[in-house]
């Protein structure tokens, strides 16, 4: 009895007492769960840098395959240029396919989607055309020339209507040189600045009637009354004025064989589809 009351007053002494654990000394049983939740977060964390890394393996292990791929099955072996003039098969192909890849067809592909090659002298486009794994197509369109003149020691190129397209210190073959036309400047994209400008359907009609019988001139010659002559090698075919000209060209066509390693003058200026006749002088 003595005893309760005693337990009684201790709790009125001290009315403020409570019971605190020490969490800075955990039970064993608490202690093993805590290192294992950070096990386990160290495990997760350890198997995500492994299949990022994996991943990225992979990757690169198909970029890298892939890229074989297309190097080793996609090189030009096998070129075809057409439509070329003035330059050569083999520059026209530098153009195409130089640069680093430059022979893998697949990049040549993306490089040249709907779209030409511009901005080259004397040509007007040119389409790059990828017609197998190993093989490409290069038309080049090149602009019309209908002649050319020599001024201040460059070649100077015009064309159909006498606008000057290019101007050059290279002869291009294949397109006849006129001379005897007189004119004292040269502007670049401006027609020749002639007396006669309509000497220049004439070289253009000239120009055409060779093309047509597979001929080809060296010069036209145009004299002070425009007079034309035109000049095969050391021969020289001297057709007049404009009148009965395609008639003397188809002609001619027959004639030039014979007058091969000959020099002289072929005389066609009263040739026409009723006289028929004509002359050659020996020189």
């Amino acid at each position: 009895m003595s005893s309760n009351k005693t337990v009684r007053k201790v709790k009125k002494k001290n009315p403020g007492l409570r019971l605190v654990k020490d969490n800075t000394v955990p039970s064993k049983k608490g202690s093993n769960k805590k290192e294992a939740g950070h096990e386990k977060v160290r495990f997760g964390k350890s198997k995500r840098i492994l299949i990022l890394g994996v991943t990225l393996a992979l990757l690169l292990a198909v970029l890298i395959g892939g890229y074989l791929y297309i190097i080793t099955n996609y090189t030009v072996t096998t070129v075809h240029v057409e439509g070329n003039i003035h330059y050569t098969n083999e520059e026209i192909i530098e153009m195409v396919m130089g640069g680093r890849y430059g022979s893998n067809s697949l990049l040549l592909s993306l490089k040249y989607r709907d779209k030409g090659i511009d901005d080259i002298p004397f040509i007007q486009t040119m389409d790059v055309a990828i017609e197998a794994k190993d093989t490409i197509r290069i038309t080049v369109y090149e602009k019309a020339l209908a002649g050319y003149v020599t001024y201040l020691g460059r070649y100077v190129y015009f064309d159909k209507d006498g606008i000057v397209v290019e101007t050059s210190e290279e002869e291009t073959q294949g397109i006849p040189q006129v001379t005897g036309l007189q004119f004292d400047h040269v502007i670049l994209h401006e027609p020749l600045p002639v007396e006669k400008p309509e000497v220049f359907d004439e070289i253009l009609n000239i120009t055409q009637q060779l093309d047509k019988y597979n001929l080809s001139a060296d010069k036209i010659y145009f004299d002070s009354d425009y007079q034309v002559t035109l000049v095969f090698g050391d021969a020289r075919v001297s057709l007049g004025d404009s009148a009965d000209i395609d008639e003397k060209i188809m002609k001619l066509q027959y004639i030039l064989p014979d007058l091969a390693d000959k020099s002289g003058t072929l005389d066609m200026r009263e040739y026409s589809e009723d006289t028929r006749s004509y002359s050659f002088e020996q020189d």
